[in-house]
């Protein structure tokens, strides 16, 4: 974990909730499935928020406004700086991923997709990516992962673009590993459809973000680990559904 000032260069509207902010700063410690902590003037908790994307010392977010700390973060323009702690969570490992990954992701679940399926194609991986939303307005991203050579699928709950339905309705294809990101419904969904093994990165509340407060514990097969410290990704076999 690294605390940095940042500089903010842009902060633009995706959709009509989720926003793109790019950040300047030491991004040596960023990594994909790891996210960052940002302090906000007069909140108390600082807000985790996934890497998007890593180039050069240029940090990539994607957020969603759903409080009244992202409705603040929305209002950020570009000059302001922003106190910010990296090198958070265990992130992803690459090197399970085989030659044929498929990657899913589920709303703000798609951001850390991303960073993660530009390291797979730089080692040469034939990269699938599945992105899931509710409806049409609320898709984003898409053309970035085309971008970077990946075979895209975007399934919306109501039919209005892409495959209808949810994403485990376009998981028909061979991959030989998954990783995925997105509400905790969709993952259980994803590992009930799955078909090898995975790793599943869990959104959860924070307090502190780095492990100390044990605020987002959840239980597994080899006993308690905290979504932000051991977390946010989990292996698909040390996975405990709750009932």
């Amino acid at each position: 974990m690294k605390q940095s000032i940042f500089t903010v260069k842009s902060n633009t509207a995706l959709t009509a909730t989720v926003y793109r902010m790019e950040l300047s700063g030491d991004t040596a410690e960023c990594r994909p499935g790891g996210f960052v902590n940002i302090a906000l003037s007069e909140k108390f908790l600082r807000r985790p928020i996934s890497v998007c994307d890593v180039n050069g010392d240029i940090l990539t977010i994607i957020y969603k406004v759903v409080g009244a700390g992202t409705e603040q973060m929305s209002q950020i323009k570009a000059g302001a700086t922003l106190d910010v702690l990296t090198g958070l969570g265990n992130g992803y490992d690459l090197k399970k991923a085989g030659a044929a990954p498929l990657l899913i992701g589920g709303g703000v679940g798609v951001p850390p997709m991303y960073l993660l399926a530009k390291k797979l194609r730089e080692e040469g991986k034939r990269v699938s990516v599945i992105l899931g939303f509710n409806t049409k307005t609320e898709v984003f991203c898409e053309e970035d992962f085309r971008a970077l050579g990946c075979d895209v699928t975007v399934t919306t709950v109501d039919g209005t673009y892409g495959v209808r339905g949810f994403v485990t309705d376009a998981m028909d294809g061979d991959y030989s590993h998954i990783f995925t990101c997105g509400p905790e419904p969709m993952l259980r969904a994803v590992y009930k459809a799955s078909k090898t093994d995975g790793q599943f990165s869990f959104e959860e509340r924070m307090g502190c973000g780095f492990g100390a407060c044990m605020g987002c514990s959840c239980k597994t097969v080899t006993g308690y680990k905290r979504i932000c410290k051991e977390g946010p990704v989990l292996s698909k076999e040390e996975i405990l559904w709750e009932a």
